[in-house]
């Protein structure tokens, strides 16, 4: 009789236990993950895009595959406005690697090897417009660590950067 006890008592307590669940679940107060639409994705038909909505002409595509001579820059680099606003974005966007002298002795990029480009250095002011804008924009290939920043910085704010750097000049030897 004692044997039977114990499974008789074992089945009562997980019916009891079931039961309470399928009250909780019942009265539950928010959705049920298998009543999301998430579960059943091919119930309703896909909706149709409608025309015009995606672009198959112009955008980012065209600048990164522009040569970077074909690139100019549409804004006018001795604007002292245009000039103003690519300070404010080299100061936030640029200042921690490039440094506030624009020497590549930023506080984060001292932990760059190699250290990030003088801003002021011959070599990147004889850049052309496009390429500073191409690699502001795609970074910069092989050992250079120049972050991509095209899905972070708008075309015109990319621009107002180019304008700003330019707007440096070489650096006068000491």
């Amino acid at each position: 009789m004692k044997k039977l006890l114990i499974p008789a008592a074992l089945v009562v307590v997980l019916a009891a236990a079931y039961q309470g669940l399928m009250t909780y679940d019942n009265n539950f107060p928010f959705g049920r993950m298998r009543e999301t639409p998430a579960v059943r994705p091919y119930e309703k038909p896909i909706l149709v895009m409608d025309a015009g909505l995606v672009p198959f002409e112009g955008g980012e595509a065209l600048y990164r595959a522009a040569s970077p001579e074909a690139l100019i820059s549409p804004l006018d680099g001795k604007d002292p406005g245009v000039l103003e606003a690519g300070k404010k974005l080299y100061f936030t966007y640029c200042q921690q690697c490039h440094g506030k002298a624009y020497d590549g002795n930023g506080t984060v990029g001292q932990s760059f090897a190699p250290l990030p480009t003088d801003l002021m250095s011959p070599r990147v002011q004889a850049e052309s417009e496009g390429r500073l804008f191409q690699h502001i924009s795609y970074g910069v290939g092989g050992s250079g660590r120049q972050p991509a920043l095209a899905t972070t910085i708008q075309v015109p704010d990319r621009w107002r950067l180019v304008a700003f750097v330019r707007s440096l000049g070489p650096r006068s030897s000491p």
